[in-house]
C-alpha cells in the first residue's frame, strides 16, 4: 500500500471544518490528547506499520520545513 499525499477527501473543507469544531472549547491539554487518540485510532485503522512510518516521517519534515521557514 502506498501513502496517498494528493488531496483525497471528497470534501476536504466539511472535514477540517469538523476537525476544527471538535476541537472547541477544549485545553491545549484536551486538544493534544484529542490528537493522539485521534492518531491511535486512524493508525489501527491503516494497520499498515510501513505506511505509517512514512507519514510520521512525512509529517515531521513538514513541520521541521514550516519552522525553519518561520525562521527566516
Amino acid at each position: 500500500m502506498m501513502l496517498i499525499t494528493d488531496t483525497n477527501l471528497s470534501a476536504p473543507d466539511d472535514f477540517y471544518e469538523a476537525l476544527i469544531e471538535t476541537h472547541r472549547d477544549l485545553s491545549n491539554e484536551q486538544s493534544q490528547e484529542l490528537n493522539a487518540a485521534l492518531i491511535l485510532l486512524l493508525a489501527n485503522h491503516l494497520g499498515d506499520v510501513a505506511l505509517l512510518r512514512e507519514a510520521l516521517q512525512l509529517a515531521r519534515a513538514s513541520v521541521l520545513t514550516q519552522s525553519e521557514a518561520a525562521a527566516q
